[in-house]
């Protein structure tokens, strides 16, 4: 029997919360932390006889995306009700773009595995954000500080493939808003939100299955083990039931990711567009752009990722990969362009950040940028490495004093640690010469082309300095006293 390949199929909508002053539709603060229930108005409570009045500021972020994402800004766009009834929806219908949205087309440009992949968007469109569900020991309460926060949706084609390409593709999403400022986009707070639809299917057959729906999804690492988990399902229960018409074997639904389980559990059937009931929003009018507005908007737009990205890997040397990770996020590009200034070396700072410094923080889940260390001290870092004050690992020892004394320079803490590299070549020669002594074997093996002998008296002489000796003048004077035993 053939085995069969399977292709994956993925659709993602992303939900951003706009970082306006007010909402979208009323004057209450758009503010995320407040006492629950402060930020309202009659309008965010659905009061009987509330009118809705539009967010211009929010209209603007909204063009500014389609502008910097290439796509078709639409002249005239409309609103619509979609009614559901839930406690978070004080109206009981959410103020949409179903039939004409503000956005239309685009392209997002993300590197995956060092290369550049576009995605197709098919639409952006604005809406209002409900209220918030809190759930305590004995009762339920709801907050409507959220209810009526603008949100832009980005609806992408169904042209993902892998769960690495929906995450690229949403890392580049999140970098484009942030640099347009639009949205800070904290996935903690709940102001990017991300939805996937997937399906899979042989290859080679045309058409899509039923997809599935996932939500719940409130990191990008949960929303790359989510997709996985169900791709493993979808296929499973294909391979289970091959002899079954394949619509009823995967039916339509939404399904939300248990990070606990580590899999992707069902929530409700899939609604369908008939089920929300949309129509024509009466209270407001259309929204009327004109050209001069839109390219006055595309002019004004800053220097965006992928342009920063692309400027790093031809100016700076940076591998692509590399680029795209410092890129993504701007506090961390912008991080990282002030260190610049106190270090040439762009390569090695890229690898300070995001290795580095990112590997001893990954536990607390915090960016450098977050914790006070200063980006001209991490400058000077690599700076002292590359004049050769000090070695590599002393700067590893150096790097862990810094996060724990955040606001103390390198220079500072090499000085108060006594972490200075022993350059005296009389003294390292002393403890070669030592080394040789106690080592004859490897002496023997490495004249012998074991060139892991070597690296061994290497360690040694490293070990009694505790890592301070400088590897060039321990390599060249091992050489030289082998060399003369011949």
């Amino acid at each position: 029997m053939t085995k069969i390949e399977w292709e994956t199929i993925i659709g993602l909508e992303i939900h951003a919360e706009l970082n306006t002053k007010s909402k979208l539709f009323s004057a209450a603060p758009n503010r995320f932390g407040d006492e629950p229930n402060t930020n309202i108005t009659e309008v965010c409570t659905g009061m009987p006889g509330a009118l809705p009045v539009l967010n211009q500021d929010a209209v603007r972020k909204a063009v500014q995306l389609g502008c910097a994402i290439q796509a078709e800004i639409a002249l005239i766009s409309t609103f619509d009700r979609k009614s559901y009834f839930y406690p978070d929806s004080p109206r009981n219908f959410q103020i949409t773009q179903f039939e004409n949205p503000i956005v239309i087309g685009g392209t997002v440009i993300a590197e995956v595995d060092g290369t550049e992949k576009a995605f197709g968007v098919h639409h952006v469109h604005l809406e209002d954000d409900a209220g918030m569900l809190k759930h305590f020991s004995t009762f339920a309460g709801v907050d409507y500080n959220r209810a009526g926060v603008p949100l832009v949706e980005i609806v992408s084609m169904p042209c993902m493939h892998s769960p690495q390409e929906a995450v690229a593709y949403c890392l580049a999403v999140k970098a484009i808003l942030q640099y347009i400022d639009a949205s800070d986009c904290n996935m903690e707070e709940g102001s990017l939100r991300v939805d996937a639809n997937i399906s899979v299917r042989p290859k080679g057959e045309e058409g899509f299955r039923n997809k599935i729906e996932i939500k719940n999804m409130n990191s990008f690492s949960n929303m790359e083990m989510a997709l996985e988990a169900e791709i493993k399902r979808q296929i499973r229960e294909y391979t289970q039931h091959a002899t079954e018409p394949h619509t009823s074997v995967i039916r339509q639904a939404t399904y939300r990711w248990d990070p606990d389980r580590k899999e992707t559990v069902i929530m409700r059937t899939k609604e369908s567009a008939d089920d929300y009931r949309y129509f024509p929003e009466p209270d407001l009018v259309p929204i009327v752009l004109t050209k001069a507005y839109v390219e006055e908007v595309r002019k004004d737009l800053p220097e965006l990722p992928l342009q920063r990205e692309r400027r790093y890997v031809r100016e700076l040397g940076l591998s692509a990969h590399h680029a795209f990770i410092i890129t993504s996020e701007k506090k961390l590009a912008d991080y990282f362009e002030e260190a610049l200034k106190v270090t040439s070396n762009a390569r090695n700072l890229c690898n300070w950040l995001i290795v580095e410094f990112a590997g001893r923080l990954n536990e607390s889940g915090k960016s450098i940028v977050d914790v006070g260390v200063p980006a001209a001290h991490i400058g000077l870092l690599v700076d002292m490495i590359d004049q050769k004050q000090i070695t590599g690992k002393i700067a590893k020892t150096v790097a862990d004093e810094m996060l724990l004394q955040p606001g103390k320079s390198p220079v500072d803490i090499v000085k108060e640690k006594d972490l200075a590299p022993v350059n005296d070549q009389v003294e390292i020669e002393k403890l070669v010469v030592q080394v040789l002594a106690e080592n004859p074997q490897s002496i023997v093996d490495f004249k012998a082309g074991r060139d892991k002998a070597f690296a061994f008296l290497v360690g040694q002489v490293m070990k009694m300095t505790k890592g301070k000796a400088s590897p060039e003048i321990v390599n060249d004077l091992l050489k030289q006293k082998i060399n003369m035993q011949n």
